[in-house]
C-alpha cells in the first residue's frame, strides 16, 4: 500500500497485456456527466488481477464491481449477505449448500453455473497452485462438489465459526473463460458476473468499466462508466477531488495533512481506523535477527507516540498488539513494545549484540518513508547505526522474491481488505502457506510450529469464549516472536463529492466500495 500486499506471484505487471496504452482515460472529468462517475485510487493498477491471487489494493477494490462471490459482505462490518448464491440457513455442520441466483449470467451471456464454483474453489484449494486464498480455506474446506446444474456442497473437514466470512473471499469466475488461462486472469482480463465490466485498462493511468447488462442481482449500476484513475502520488490524487469542479468524485488515500484542506473546498471527508498498519519484518535466519531479543529490542527503540503524531498527523495509534483496536477480537498483547529504549538497550546486552549495523529497507511510499526517518532516530539513539534504503516497492520486493539478502524491512501493509476475522488476519502473514512468514522472514522451527498449532486450537475452538482465550495466546506468541510486527496502525482517509455522491462507507482498508453508494445528480 501504499499498497497492500505484494508476495513474490502477486505481482505481476500486466503492461503488456492490458487493453490500452497510457494516455489518459476517454472521460476524466465527469463534473457535468452525471452517467460517468470518476474516482481516484491511491494505489497501482498494475499489479495481478487474478481474483484468487493477488493481493493489489485496486485488483480487490475493483473486483467488487465486476465480480461476485457465493456470499457476499457489508465492506464495513462483513456480515454476510446474498451474492452469487443466497446466504445458506444452516452452516455450523459438516456440509454448507450454497443455491446459486436463478438467471446469473457472466457479462458475456453465458450462464453461471455450479461447475464455475467448482472450477474456482479446485484452484483456491490446491497445493500446487498454492495461491494467496489457499490460507484461509485449506484448513477447514475438504472439496467443493457440484449437486446440479445451480447447486454446490461445501465438504467440510471440521465445522469452522468463519465459514461465511471465507466464502465472502472468494470471487467466482468462469471457467470457459479462464481455465489453462490463468496467465491472462492475472495480466489483466477480467470477465465477471458483477454489475460492471472492465473495458479499458492502461497500467498506471486509468481502468474504465461500463454497465453490465446481463447482471440481475441486488445492486445493479448506477452509472453508464467508472473511470478509477491510478494515482500513487499524493499531490496529484488530491488536486483531482479539490477545488469548486473537482475532476474525480471520490479518491481514497488523502493524506492527512490535507483534511481540512478539502473540507474548506466542500468535500465528504472521514478518516477510518483499520487494520493498515506499518511493519517492520526481520530475516529470521540471518544473524543477530534470529534472536528473538534483537527483534525486541528494535521495536522497544521506536517512539511510536512519536511515528503517529510526525508521520500519521495524529491520524493512528500506536500498535500493542497485532490487531488494531477498532477490531472486535482485539485484544492487547502481553508484550506490547511501549517505547522504552533502556528495556532495548539491556536486551541487545542480553542477546551480546554490540556495535549493530542496520540496513534498514523500505518502500518509498509517504507513509512509509515518514516513519523510517523516526526508526532511525530512535535505533541510532540505543547505538545501533542506522542506514536508511528506500525503494519502489515493486522493486524492493522483486528484490526479495527473487532471493536477495536483507536485514529489516519497512512497509504498510492491510489484510483486513480480505475480511475481519482474526484469523484470516493473522493467517496472510503467518502460516506455513504465507510468502511472508515462510519465504520473506524465513520464520521456521520449533517456534513456528507452536504458533501455528496454536492458532488451529483457536480458530477451530468449540466456543465464542474459549476461541478468544485461545486467541490471546496467538497475539502473545506474535508479539514475543516479533517476525513481522506492526508499529502503527493508521487511518484512512476518503474524501468524496456530496454534491454527487450518497451513502458512501469510507473504509480502514485500501481502495473505495461503490456497490451501496446513492448516485446523486445535480437539480
Amino acid at each position: 500500500m501504499q499498497r497492500s500486499t505484494f508476495p513474490r506471484s502477486l505481482v505481476i505487471v500486466a503492461a503488456g497485456v492490458l487493453l490500452a496504452a497510457c494516455g489518459g482515460p476517454a472521460s476524466s472529468d465527469s463534473s457535468s456527466d452525471t452517467g460517468t462517475l470518476t474516482a481516484v485510487i491511491g494505489y497501482g493498477n498494475n499489479q495481478s488481477w487474478d481474483p484468487t491471487q493477488t493481493a493489489s489494493a485496486f485488483s480487490m477494490a475493483a473486483f467488487t464491481n465486476v465480480y461476485e462471490p457465493l456470499v457476499t459482505g457489508d465492506p464495513i462490518t462483513r456480515e454476510p449477505e446474498a451474492g452469487l448464491a443466497a446466504v445458506p440457513g444452516d452452516v455450523d455442520g459438516d456440509t454448507i449448500t450454497f443455491e446459486l441466483r436463478e438467471g446469473a449470467k457472466w457479462s458475456d451471456g453465458q450462464p453461471v453455473t455450479a461447475d464455475d464454483v467448482v472450477f474456482t474453489y479446485d484452484r483456491i484449494l490446491d497445493p500446487d497452485e498454492n495461491v494467496q486464498l489457499r490460507a484461509f480455506f485449506s484448513g477447514w474446506l475438504d472439496e467443493v462438489v457440484a449437486k446440479n446444474e445451480s447447486t454446490v456442497e461445501f465438504h467440510l473437514k471440521q465445522p469452522f465459526q468463519y465459514a461465511l466470512e471465507r466464502v465472502e473471499t472468494a470471487m467466482i469466475v468462469p471457467q470457459h473463460v479462464f481455465d489453462g488461462k490463468w496467465d491472462d486472469a492475472a495480466a489483466g482480463k477480467t470477465l465477471g458476473s458483477g454489475p460492471y465490466k472492465i473495458t479499458e485498462q492502461a497500467a498506471l493511468d486509468h481502468t474504465t468499466f461500463v454497465k453490465n447488462d446481463q447482471y440481475n442481482g441486488d445492486h445493479p449500476a448506477q452509472y453508464d462508466t467508472l473511470v478509477w484513475r491510478s494515482i500513487v502520488d499524493a499531490a496529484p490524487r488530491v488536486a483531482a477531488i479539490s477545488g469548486a469542479r473537482p475532476q474525480a468524485q471520490i479518491a481514497d488515500n488523502i493524506p492527512p495533512a490535507n483534511l481540512e484542506q478539502l473540507r474548506k473546498d466542500g468535500r465528504e471527508v472521514e478518516a477510518v481506523q483499520g487494520q493498515n498498519n506499518v511493519f517492520l519484518m526481520f530475516d529470521t535466519t540471518r544473524k543477530p535477527f534470529d534472536d528473538k531479543r534483537v527483534r525486541q529490542a528494535l521495536h522497544y527503540a521506536i517512539d511510536k507516540e512519536k511515528v503517529v503524531q510526525v508521520a500519521l498527523k495524529g491520524q493512528g495509534v500506536a500498535a500493542d498488539s497485532y490487531l488494531n483496536p477498532e477490531l472486535e477480537a482485539y485484544q492487547k498483547a502481553s508484550t506490547d513494545f511501549t517505547y522504552d529504549p533502556d528495556r532495548a538497550r539491556q536486551l541487545l546486552e542480553q542477546a551480546g549484540v554490540s556495535d549493530l549495523a542496520i540496513t534498514l529497507g523500505s518502500t518509498n511510499t509517504s507513509l512509509v518513508a515518514d516513519t523510517i526517518n523516526v526508526i532511525k532516530e530512535g535505533w541510532d539513539a540505543i547505538g545501533v547505526k542506522t542506514t536508511l534504503n528506500a525503494q519502489d516497492t515493486k522493486a524492493l520486493f522483486s528484490k526479495l522474491d527473487g532471493g536477495e539478502d536483507y536485514q529489516v524491512v519497512a512497509a504498510s501493509g492491510n489484510p483486513q481488505q480480505f475480511g475481519n476475522d482474526p484469523d484470516l488476519i493473522e493467517r496472510f502473514y503467518y502460516s506455513p502457506q504465507s510468502l511472508w512468514s515462510t519465504t520473506y522472514a524465513k520464520f521456521a522451527g520449533v517456534d513456528a510450529d507452536a504458533l501455528y498449532e496454536q492458532m488451529d486450537k483457536a480458530a477451530y475452538a468449540a466456543d465464542e469464549a474459549t476461541a478468544k482465550t485461545e486467541n490471546k495466546k496467538v497475539l502473545d506468541q506474535i508479539a514475543d516472536q516479533a517476525v513481522l510486527y506492526p508499529i502503527v496502525f493508521t487511518k484512512l482517509v476518503t474524501a468524496w463529492n456530496g454534491e454527487r455522491l450518497a451513502d458512501i462507507q469510507p473504509q480502514g482498508y485500501p481502495g473505495i466500495n461503490l456497490i451501496r453508494a446513492q448516485r446523486v445528480d445535480p437539480s
